[in-house]
């Protein structure tokens, strides 16, 4: 009697719990709706097709004509369901943003009509005109023709009517044009060089992951507000605009309620993003005024782009539905937090082991200790191609500017951590270890979890941080593709694995045991490498100076900064590890120095048409209004009151006269430079030009456009001022 009353409460919960869940609509009944994922695989394809495509997404095993045309079919059944009348090659030019060509499914019939057709050569491969695409001078104009080719690994998906799936884009010599196809590329360099060395300390790994979260800032403008200010539509940030009285200075933003109107946003935003396989877990206010954050569950690393990409895109459309404009730009606003997009990376196991979290034992965690200090001397090795990574025309009003890291690139990793590289420094010689050294060292690396427990100190100034189980690149923009700094970064830390492993497997040839090899290496790594390591203060003065004496790089200025994807080390690392060709890298280079060049050419224009055309007539405008006041002044007052009262008008006269006078010059003097620096044909030149005689006019005309909004009727005023772009809800 007790198992048949238990049995029917059981039944009954349940039921409840079918009820609640039908009724709350949970995120799970929905999300990947719009995806083919693994389970609409299994449902739409024979088994034979499900194992070959489940077996190159796992093992990077190709897939034969014959398959594509079974997954094109099944495909293409389940995006008809969903009321998909078209497809698309979905990739990532070397723009800000993606690409994408729609096809619709219809071809001719043999009875006149048209029929529905999705062949395995339509999904595998297309080549679209890839003329207009930025390519660095790796082809002529007239060879137009690209490839895109699919990425198995990345799942299709839904976009409203039509079905996108995700490819690499190559020129038609077989040069990536592309992020995706180098990223895919390293993921397969850091799997194999990280099983290697984990073969140390486990047999059972046999492949290990690269992960990534983004965290993506971003700020909300009210749409007709936005409309009203070209500068914003055109360039992404406010070219001129004098300070709120309040913005952020009281902290009272950050992390507070979300405004109502917001949280409608967001609730639409992550449903998009759920039914997209999009998997978002928070959100909130950030720093500034209008400015907020989502972030995702982690996932491996082309996936997680894919993703970052897509919200990117997602966002802006959600956002005009409820009247507001999404601002990515790194600096929209001046005097305020712009935005950026921390990378959180991590490497995994598929035995479930995040090779940066401290295990429970001494082996595992000598291997965390072994990724932790082969990743430091990679970013020590490497610290200017990873700052190369991360430099834009946008990114470097942002960059060192107290709310960013700095342009040096430094590590920081907690004072537990470092202590313990300290000791073991000095604990490990280069000799046989006496049983009781092996003793100690054992023990004092068993307790690694004890100490680092409470580590959650991330020390917001540090641009590369250790925070518990990854670490995490700050320094990376709103607006970037993260698949630059993540293809850097992976493939120095790859590179330096494969280094590792050489040196240990050198050793223990010699008779060293193995654990004593390693240890002997980490030494010495951690010696090479500990100039890298800063715990303190980034945005200090005093860093900057000690940085220089150590030796690390702060290159401040784009163009420059840039050069280090052609340095030798860079095309080494690069080249000798089957990223990139030399050819694609200065390709690539040629490319970042271009897209610098324009949006500073694209912002000097723009301002200069708002200060002539809007900024100037206004001002005079106003000018005349006080200069009729002081003509009637004259007119109705004696002398004596006349030159009393008048006095502060005529003040104010001249006031307005000087600012006009020196926009007027500064912009013919921007145009000139603007006109002698477009006659540079080598691009990293004319980046220079434009970094050094024209963008500095950006900064001196803003200075007198905004001390005249400050004394310009505000009813005249052409433009919304920051008190109503910044606190609009």
């Amino acid at each position: 009697m007790a198992t048949v009353r238990f049995n029917a409460l059981n039944t009954l919960i349940n039921r409840e719990a079918k009820q609640v869940k039908r009724e709350a609509n949970l995120t799970s009944d929905y999300y990947g709706k719009l995806v083919f994922n693994r389970p609409k695989m299994k449902k739409y394809l024979s088994v034979d097709a499900f194992k070959a495509v489940i077996d190159a997404i796992d093992n990077g095993v190709t897939i034969d004509r014959k398959i594509a045309d079974q997954v094109a079919i099944g495909m293409k059944a389940w995006a008809m369901e969903n009321g998909v009348t078209h497809y698309t090659h979905w990739f990532h030019p070397l723009t800000d943003g993606t690409a994408e060509k729609h096809d619709a499914f219809i071809e001719h019939s043999d009875n006149g009509g048209v029929v529905e057709n999705f062949a395995g050569s339509l999904l595998a491969q297309q080549e679209p005109d890839a003329s207009s695409f930025p390519n660095g001078g790796i082809r002529d104009t007239f060879e137009a023709r690209g490839y895109t080719a699919w990425d198995v690994s990345s799942p299709a998906f839904i976009v409203g009517t039509t079905l996108c799936i995700p490819t690499i884009f190559i020129s038609y010599t077989g040069e990536a044009l592309d992020y995706k196809a180098p990223l895919l590329k390293v993921t397969n360099l850091i799997d194999k060089a990280a099983v290697d060395v984990c073969q140390y300390f486990d047999k059972n790994v046999s492949k290990v992951t690269a992960n990534l979260g983004w965290e993506q800032e971003y700020f909300l403008i009210d749409e007709a507000l936005y409309q009203a200010r070209p500068d914003l539509s055109l360039t992404g940030r406010t070219l001129m605009g004098h300070a709120s009285a309040k913005d952020q200075q009281l902290d009272d933003h950050y992390f507070g309620s979300i405004p109502e109107r917001v949280g409608a946003f967001m609730v639409d935003l992550e449903n998009e993003a759920y039914k997209l396989g999009i998997p978002c877990k928070t959100r909130h206010n950030e720093v500034a005024p209008n400015q907020f954050e989502l972030a995702p569950i982690y996932e491996e690393v082309n996936l997680a782009n894919d993703h970052n990409q897509l919200i990117m895109d997602v966002m802006k459309k959600v956002a005009r539905h409820h009247g507001f404009r999404v601002l990515l730009h790194e600096k929209p606003f001046k005097g305020i937090n712009g935005s950026g997009k921390h990378n959180n990376w991590s490497l995994s196991t598929d035995t479930g082991v995040v090779l940066y979290k401290p295990g429970k034992n001494p082996k595992s965690n000598l291997q965390f200790l072994t990724f932790v200090v082969n990743t430091l001397k990679a970013v020590f090795d490497h610290q200017d191609l990873l700052r190369s990574t991360i430099v834009s025309a946008s990114n470097a009003h942002r960059l060192g500017a107290n709310e960013a890291p700095p342009a040096i690139i430094s590590v920081f990793l907690g004072t537990e951590v470092s202590a313990m590289l300290d000791h073991l420094e000095t604990a490990v010689v280069d000799r046989k270890m006496t049983p009781d050294e092996k003793t100690a060292l054992k023990f004092d690396i068993g307790r690694i979890p004890e100490i680092i427990l409470d580590n959650t100190d991330r020390n917001r100034t540090s641009p590369f941080a250790f925070t518990g189980n990854r670490f995490e690149f700050r320094a990376v923009g709103s607006m970037a593709n993260c698949a630059a700094p993540m293809i850097a970064l992976n493939t120095a830390v790859a590179n330096q694995l494969i280094e590792f492993k050489k040196e240990v497997d050198a050793l223990i040839e010699t008779g060293i045991k193995k654990d004593e090899a390693i240890f002997q290496i980490l030494k010495k790594l951690i010696v090479e490498c500990k100039n890298i390591r800063f715990d303190g203060n980034g945005y200090s003065e005093e860093w900057v100076e000690e940085a220089l004496s150590r030796g690390l790089t702060n290159v401040t200025n784009v163009p420059d900064a840039l050069d280090a994807y052609l340095s030798e080390k860079s095309k080494d690392l690069f080249v000798r590890n089957g990223i990139f060709s030399e050819r694609e890298l200065e390709g690539r280079t040629e490319v970042e120095h271009e897209k610098f060049t324009k949006k500073i050419q694209i912002e000097a224009r723009v301002l200069g048409d708002l200060a002539i055309n809007h900024i100037v007539p206004t001002a005079i405008q106003y000018q005349t209004t006080l200069i009729e006041n002081v003509k009637g002044l004259r007119d109705i007052f004696s002398p004596e009151e006349f030159e009393e009262m008048s006095a502060a008008r005529k003040d104010l006269i001249k006031e307005i006269s000087c600012h006009i006078s020196s926009i007027k010059l500064k912009v013919k003097e921007m145009v000139d430079a603007r006109k002698e620096a477009n006659k540079i044909n080598n691009e990293r030149e004319k980046a220079t030009a434009y970094d050094e005689t024209v963008r500095p006019f950006l900064d001196e005309i803003r200075y007198h456009i905004d001390k005249l909004e400050l004394v310009v009727d505000n009813e005249l005023w052409p433009l919304p001022k920051y008190r109503e772009l910044l606190f609009a809800r």
